[in-house]
């Protein structure tokens, strides 16, 4: 039994009474978002019968795996031959940099030709670690000046990646919610920007959210859902320790499907979303 299940388990063995408030309680601290938690509480009550611990388990677990997608529909080329270009987003801190040199590792292991853009431009550090992975996993790099305009590195990129017949370019871009307008103008822009060389583009928007952060992960996806319509999720940090449960409250309450997961800090603790596996093994 994953970490999340286990604690509930725990916490609800051997009471001879459920305590409903406390049982909605436990279920918001382990980040699943009040309506979520309010819908498992719910459903316990109508089985209209005592409430074993295994119940509280099962019909928490029931209830996440229907919320999600079966699994993550992977990427592919695309059929014109131009580049599918990906757009990663998150606050810093969350791994987004490295995450973004993951995904890269994983297309490339795949057979796939990635190009990769450092338009963190704002913090140094950023895009100092993007070309340090890149020169580690052996991927190219389009970096740029410390605080040049994110979207002339995009650019640019995007005309390299085409010039040079790749097939993903993987933007890794704003890391900072800083003001709201300041964030829904720049990745507008870097979206212009793409869009004039490849219409179509950029093809997927993924955030990158820490598990361990919980509630604030759900805040950061609500901020960059306002800025640029997001179509994954990335989620970090997971180590086993029961985290992650935001992804659900993500998928609740934004709609935004989980695509990858990292579990490690090796380029290959990362993997596609898949929702048996996760739920039973991993939240």
């Amino acid at each position: 039994m994953a970490g999340f299940f286990k604690k509930l388990f725990n916490k609800v063995t051997n009471k001879a009474e459920i305590d409903w408030d406390d049982l909605e309680a436990d279920l918001i601290s382990g980040d699943l978002g009040v309506r979520l938690s309010l819908e498992i509480v719910d459903d316990l009550r109508n089985l209209g019968r005592k409430i074993s611990a295994e119940d509280v388990v099962e019909t928490t677990r029931s209830k996440i795996a229907d919320l999600f997608p079966a699994d993550a529909p992977a990427l592919a080329p695309r059929t014109d031959g131009k580049p599918a270009v990906i757009l990663i987003v998150g606050v810093n801190g969350t791994g987004k940099t490295t995450s973004t040199a993951k995904l890269g590792h994983l297309l490339k292991s795949q057979g796939y030709s990635v190009l990769m853009a450092a338009a963190d431009t704002f913090r140094a550090a950023a895009v100092e670690q993007l070309v340090r992975w890149g020169e580690r996993l052996n991927l190219p790099v389009v970096a740029g000046a410390h605080e040049a305009d994110p979207s002339s590195i995009c650019y640019q990129a995007h005309q390299k990646a085409i010039s040079g017949n790749y097939d993903f370019l993987l933007c890794d871009t704003a890391g900072r919610l800083h003001t709201r307008n300041n964030l829904m103008d720049e990745l507008a822009k870097i979206k212009r920007t793409i869009g004039k060389q490849d219409e179509t583009a950029p093809h997927e928007t993924f955030i990158v959210v820490d598990a361990s952060t919980g509630g604030n992960a759900l805040n950061q996806a609500r901020e960059f859902q306002k800025a640029v319509p997001l179509d994954g999720l990335i989620l970090t940090k997971l180590d086993g320790s029961g985290k992650g449960g935001v992804s659900a409250a993500i998928q609740k309450e934004l709609g935004i499907p989980p695509r990858f997961i990292g579990t490690g800090e090796e380029p290959d603790r990362f993997e596609q979303f898949q929702r048996e596996r996760f739920v039973e093994n991993i939240l």
